[in-house]
């Protein structure tokens, strides 16, 4: 396949999808939280093609993707807080830091070197039912190049790549809009590594106890310090613009991200994430505002403030790193 196709989410499409990624090739596939550039976690060229495409760091590691948790304990070590994680959020948006099996089939190059995996179940039908015609485990980390904003429609990945990925399957808008929370479930107490869509508080519901939270952000440079998990460069989720944080005003030449009811008055571009403050709308429209925003070729957006509570802090998250100093 030399050119970029974007295929029907039909069983023909699926079939096509899963058929590609067994034999080697890279799909962008829809997931209820972004479009994910898949590939055989089992095939270290493949893997190979979506550090390449995505210009990705090789020392970032994947999210390994499956179908089944009865896949789970040949790929990882199962320990009694992932059993009830999983038990509770799985099929959902929730990643989970566990120790790699020593005779896991993943390419190393997925691990980024690392004695650890980062897995999880999609719950949406269509990303489930391309894993499932795959028959194996997929790495897909978003479909976006290296360090830009996520995608959450087929077009955004379109945009990105063009022909350099040839297969994306078209499920229309994501619906969460914000990347899964990742877990380190290798202990007796849950350390999130990544707010995401799954909050702290759904976390402590389940298992009855006040989750760690690390803010670790690492440098995207040569440096000695690496990720232990996905989504933890410092710069990272960025549009070209600039990102201006908690603005209660917008300065000439800016473009502004709102967020309430209550909008600075503002004659250039905007977009409200929720003019009803709600932070679970906010979330599902935050990557298509930005990149929405970035195409007016503004020089910076101006972000209005959003409170840190619920989805809050996986947006606040993003935002931050998206407004981090690129390397």
């Amino acid at each position: 396949m030399d050119r970029m196709a974007i295929i029907k989410a039909d069983q023909e499409g699926i079939e096509r999808a899963g058929r590609y990624i067994a034999h080697g090739g890279l799909v962008a596939i829809p997931t209820e939280t972004v479009y994910g550039l898949a590939a055989d976690a089992s095939n270290g060229l493949a893997v190979a093609g979506i550090y390449t495409a995505k210009g990705r760091p090789v020392f970032n590691p994947l999210i390994i993707h499956v179908a089944d948790a009865r896949a789970v304990p040949g790929l990882a070590v199962v320990t009694p807080l992932a059993e009830k994680l999983m038990a509770a959020f799985w099929p959902g948006p929730m990643t989970l830091i566990l120790t790699s099996h020593p005779s896991s089939v993943v390419d190393p190059l997925a691990l980024a070197g690392l004695d650890t995996i980062a897995i999880r179940i999609p719950s949406h039908p269509v990303a489930l039912a391309i894993l499932r015609a795959a028959r194996v485990p997929v790495a897909a980390p978003s479909a976006n190049r290296s360090g830009r904003v996520s995608p959450t429609n087929a077009q955004h990945v379109a945009d990105d790549f063009g022909d350099v990925v040839p297969m994306i399957v078209d499920a229309g808008p994501t619906e969460l809009g914000v990347e899964s929370t990742i877990i380190d479930a290798r202990g007796d107490i849950p350390v999130i590594l990544r707010p995401g869509a799954i909050t702290r508080a759904d976390i402590e519901r389940v298992t009855g106890v006040a989750p760690k939270v690390t803010s670790k952000s690492v440098a995207d440079d040569h440096g000695d310090i690496k990720p232990d998990a996905p989504g933890q460069l410092a710069s990272h989720y960025a549009p070209r613009a600039s990102v201006r944080l908690d603005a209660t005003d917008v300065r000439a030449g800016e473009a502004l991200l709102a967020f309430g009811p209550h909008v600075p008055q503002h004659e250039g571009p905007m977009l409200n994430l929720s003019p009803a403050a709600d932070t679970t709308e906010a979330a599902a429209h935050l990557f298509g505002y930005l990149r929405d925003l970035d195409a007016t070729g503004t020089a910076t957006i101006a972000v209005m403030p959003i409170p840190n509570d619920g989805l809050g802090e996986a947006i606040n998250d993003r935002l931050r790193r998206a407004a981090a100093p690129r390397a």
